[in-house]
């Protein structure tokens, strides 16, 4: 029953402690997990900031530089398979690509994936992604790829212009998708400009982008052609006498129209095939002669097939009829340009579904005549020079995550650590602040356990620091005790002996002889003296105790001391002597009760009362302590280079344990525990000794050997505790003892 009572109290001890805790936000952890996530937030979104800020832009640079690499490659290997009927000597080109790029380019078949060629040097090359960069079909262009380097799907991105102004003509760089139409120009349609100023461009050979079929069918057969690479042109490529027939006819047309004040553009095709343009004239004249003139530069014989492209353009008519005709379409006839013109109106308004299906037809004729001129399918391999995987790494929406991803785990763990650390910093102030409430309730009784905190640190210290202040009060309350019990005690005898006595004279049991009246007045000088003591430690405890500093004669005062306590010394058979040192120069010393006067120092400033109290409260336990027979020997000498006063009080007594001595200034301490009166005093005086010492700015301390005796040393400082410009107080408070 016992047993469960105390675990009922220590369980309350504890909900009491939680309760009396402080709230989370106000406490030393919950500052300390504030300040740390504060930090930890603050520096991981700096550093996320930073790092993001740092490496946006070259992301942003080498993603933009992958891909112009990856188009770039795209378009010279499909370039190469639109111009060539197999893959043969393409390996030149891949390494040539690899070098360029910096990158592993790989071209394997479609199917099983057998290489074509491969920029890599190893015996064994490292082994390929499973999926491919790209697909290199010269009949199906990856129109996302070709569009970075083209300007998009349907255009011509190997047709260049260079302005020639009137005079010698210029040739463009490379030429248009498509040949020029079958049609002369008469008068050629501006094509308006889209900048304001410029003179409007005009196609003189009609090309496909400029000028519409004749019933404006060229969206449909744009459509048919956006996935075929402009550069296969198979069977419509021209021979190098074609080509140089049809050179020499641009240039003199470009003659006829510069001579007219046109700037003309010779553009030559994939096929070989020139065409002319030119610009209007921005001048009056030449604005008029333009309007009235027919321009008649012979441009049908520039739009006229060769006998080569009629040939090719007979049999893509054939294949595109024979498609229609399975549709049940009307026939088609097919120009140069890939317009279509039916063979009535009235035709082309039977056909099911319009254009579409000849739209359908006429790629699929297309495919079907240049597949024996383009190389197959290949599966095209983009990736690092050791063979892995290149990263692709972005602030995507999924990387964005990862940061924050990252940065909340890295916040987490500097919380979870904060906590641990803060939870094993507060831990131990939890247990000083549970020892301090049980210290003011008193709940540990009159034991004290100490706590117990790990000393290696601040709060160590603390707890160390508590740990001594808490056993220091223990000790306190613990001579208070004894104090009120040995006050009690003291003034209780002296007062129960004149009491009784009083009583008995007043019965007439006891006489009021001399002897009696001298028996009760050492009574109640006993009495008067533990008083008198009491009130010196209470005045010296409150910081009132004063003092009433002059310079003192040493010789004198302990020779008055000494006098004053001969009778007592006598009575108990004890030898007090007072002896000073020699004066090092005269080599003058004192024997065994001669006053000599000491060196020739100045004398020291000290209360000579409160002295000659301290000195006689030593002298007076000294004898008390020593048997008869014993020698109480007090001795005065300088020390050090400020001579500063020592005053020794040794005797032959019975000495204290090295056990006692550090409480033989406690009050009421005394080193026999029995309550006799055969030593009398009250077991003040000694802890008076040290408090008055303590005023005067100096010291005591004893030191004892077991049957052999005590030394009680006071040291007086000579260094200038008051201001001896001003001497001592004149307007009789005195000095207090705090300076």
């Amino acid at each position: 029953m016992p047993r469960r009572e105390r675990r009922r109290g220590k369980r309350a001890e504890r909900r009491a402690e939680r309760g009396s805790r402080l709230p989370l936000r106000k406490s030393l952890l919950g500052r300390f997990l504030a300040v740390s996530a504060l930090v930890a937030a603050c520096s991981v979104a700096a550093t996320a900031w930073i790092a993001v800020q740092t490496t946006s832009g070259a992301i942003e640079q080498e993603q933009g530089r992958a891909i112009a690499d990856d188009a770039r490659v795209y378009d010279t290997l499909l370039a190469y398979g639109a111009t060539h009927a197999g893959w043969e000597g393409v390996q030149r080109t891949v390494d040539e690509l690899a070098e360029r790029t910096g990158r592993r380019v790989t071209l394997t078949t479609n199917e099983q994936r057998r290489p074509l060629a491969d920029s890599s040097d190893r015996a064994v090359p490292p082994a390929l992604p499973p999926h491919p960069s790209a697909v290199v079909n010269p009949l199906a262009v990856d129109t996302a790829l070709s569009g970075l380097t083209s300007g998009g799907p349907g255009t011509d991105p190997v047709t260049s212009r260079t302005t020639v102004t009137p005079g010698p003509v210029r040739e463009g760089d490379r030429g248009g998708p498509v040949p020029a139409p079958r049609t002369p120009l008469k008068e050629p349609a501006p094509v308006p400009s889209a900048r304001p100023g410029v003179p409007p461009r005009i196609d003189i050979a009609g090309s496909a982008e400029v000028l519409p079929s004749p019933q404006g069918e060229r969206t449909a057969a744009e459509l048919a052609a956006d996935r075929i690479d402009p550069r296969a042109v198979g069977p419509f490529a021209l021979s190098a006498a074609d080509r140089g027939v049809l050179r020499a006819l641009a240039e003199r047309q470009a003659r006829c129209y510069t001579d007219r004040g046109f700037t003309v553009t010779i553009v030559t095709g994939p096929s070989g095939r020139p065409r002319l343009e030119t610009e209007r004239p921005s001048t009056t004249a030449d604005r008029d002669v333009y309007v009235t003139d027919e321009l008649d530069c012979g441009t049908e014989a520039l739009a006229t097939p060769t006998a080569s492209e009629r040939k090719a353009l007979d049999t893509l008519n054939d294949l595109t009829n024979a498609c229609l005709d399975r549709r049940g379409h009307a026939e088609v006839e097919v120009a140069l340009d890939l317009t279509w013109s039916s063979g009535s109106r009235a035709a082309k308004s039977r056909a099911d579904g319009g254009d579409r299906p000849v739209a359908t037809c006429l790629e699929n004729a297309r495919l079907e005549q240049l597949a024996s001129h383009v190389a197959e399918p290949a599966l095209l391999f983009l990736t690092a020079p050791d063979g892995g995987a290149e990263s692709n790494f972005d602030l995507s929406p999924a990387n964005t995550a990862k940061i924050a991803g990252a940065a909340a785990l890295v916040l987490a763990l500097t919380v979870g650590v904060s906590v641990l650390a803060g939870t094993r910093l507060v831990r131990p102030l939890h247990a000083l602040t549970g020892a301090a409430r049980r210290m003011r309730d008193g709940t540990d009784g009159d034991r004290w356990t100490p706590v117990r905190v790990p000393a290696d640190s601040e709060i160590g210290r603390l707890a160390a620091a508590f740990n001594d202040m808490a056993a220091h009060r223990t000790r306190l309350e613990e001579q208070r005790k004894v104090m009120v019990s040995d006050v009690a005690h003291e003034l209780r005898t002296p007062l129960s002996t004149i009491r009784g006595w009083l009583e008995g004279a007043q019965d007439g049991v006891a006489e009021l002889d001399k002897a009696l009246v001298a028996s009760l007045l050492e009574e109640a000088v006993q009495l008067q003296h533990i008083i008198d003591d009491l009130q010196d430690l209470a005045e010296a405890d409150a910081g009132a105790l004063r003092l009433s500093p002059e310079p003192v004669r040493v010789t004198e005062l302990l020779t008055q001391v000494a006098a004053a306590h001969r009778t007592r010394a006598d009575a108990a058979g004890v030898t007090l002597t007072v002896r000073t040192e020699a004066d090092p120069v005269t080599g003058r010393g004192g024997g065994p009760g001669e006053s000599v006067t000491l060196p020739h120092h100045e004398d020291p400033w000290a209360d000579p009362v409160r002295l000659r109290q301290a000195v006689g409260n030593l002298v007076s336990n000294a004898i008390r302590h020593t048997p008869s027979g014993g020698e109480v020997c007090v001795r005065a000498f300088r020390r050090g280079p400020d001579g500063d006063l020592v005053v020794e009080v040794r005797d032959t007594g019975e000495g204290i344990s090295a056990e006692q001595l550090p409480y033989v200034f406690d009050r009421f301490w005394r080193a026999e525990k029995s309550r006799n009166r055969r030593t009398g005093g009250s077991g003040l005086g000694l802890a008076i000794v040290r408090r008055l010492m303590e005023a005067h700015g100096g010291t005591v301390d004893v030191s004892s050997v077991v049957g052999v005796g005590t030394v009680f040393t006071l040291w007086f400082p000579m260094a200038a505790r008051w201001d001896r410009a001003t001497g001592p107080d004149t307007d009789g408070r005195g000095v207090p003892a705090g300076g």
